[in-house]
């Protein structure tokens, strides 16, 4: 996908700019003036899927990761978007997150936040021997002490800390 140019390029990042002070009407003001054309585009997308997700509306959430991965179907976002809004519908939980997540850890194998949050799920689908292989997989693909830290402060990953402290 092609890179945004102004003015698209700058109401994305005025957009950023809101939303990163906790002003989501003033992001999606924002992205209301980005051009037709570029609606669809992956970064203005991913902007809108952080305003849903900052704000719990997670069926727009999950609308919107659906459209990143037609988009951008190399992208990891996407699939993570997915994943994660697909845990928090209310037709949706672990399971569906699992297997919407699952196929993309063939796909983005260096990708440590796709196996981190596939041990996420296993660990609150009380398959811990599942998790801590996913997370061993998470580990070898990032920066161990940052996946540990992150870790060790998701509870999520709860009934793992222990065996995690000593990673």
């Amino acid at each position: 996908m092609q890179k945004l140019e102004p003015p698209d390029s700058h109401l994305l990042a005025a957009a950023i700019g809101w939303l990163g002070l906790g002003c989501a009407d003033d992001a999606r003001a924002e992205l209301a003036k980005i051009s037709a054309n570029n609606q669809k585009h992956p970064d203005v997308l991913e902007v809108r899927w952080t305003i849903c997700a900052h704000e719990q509306q997670w069926n727009d959430a999950l609308e919107i990761a659906c459209a990143e991965l037609v988009t951008a179907p190399d992208e990891s976002s996407g699939w993570l978007h997915r994943a994660y809004a697909l845990r928090r519908v209310s037709d949706g939980g672990l399971s569906q997150a699992w297997e919407a997540l699952l196929p993309a850890a063939k796909k983005f194998p260096a990708e440590p936040i796709i196996a981190y949050n596939l041990s996420c799920y296993a660990c609150q689908m009380q398959k811990l021997a599942t998790a801590r292989e996913w997370l061993h997989r998470a580990v070898a693909a990032g920066k161990k002490e940052v996946i540990k830290q992150m870790a060790l402060n998701d509870d999520d990953l709860k009934l793992l800390w222990a065996e995690i402290k000593e990673l």
